[in-house]
């Protein structure tokens, strides 16, 4: 099924909806910290599971007590897509789990 690329406006209504996520060039970014290296390593794997449920990849960084994301959609030639918050929105879900602010 193909995703057709969001405009301008539509991205930028959407990250109103997603505190603390924000656009850098054609990237959706989010950076969470977490009480150790242990839990943002856990927090890692928890994304990678939404990731594989939804067959949809970001770059996805692991720090010490950190964790940060960057969403596109390669197949639409890095343009953001509804894929791309559907993926915020359900790590945003799962953030909170793991103590990440």
């Amino acid at each position: 099924m193909p995703v057709e690329p969001l405009s301008q406006k539509e991205v930028e209504d959407r990250l109103a909806e997603l505190p603390g996520w924000s656009l850098d060039k054609d990237h959706l970014i989010r950076s969470y910290r977490l009480g150790s290296h242990f839990a943002a390593t856990a927090m890692v794997v928890h994304i990678a599971q939404v990731q594989e449920e939804l067959n949809h990849h970001s770059d996805l960084t692991l720090g010490y007590n950190t964790v940060s994301l960057a969403v596109h959609t390669h197949s639409e030639g890095g343009a953001v897509t509804e894929k791309d918050f559907e993926l915020a929105r359900r790590v945003e879900d799962l953030a909170p789990g793991h103590g990440a602010h």
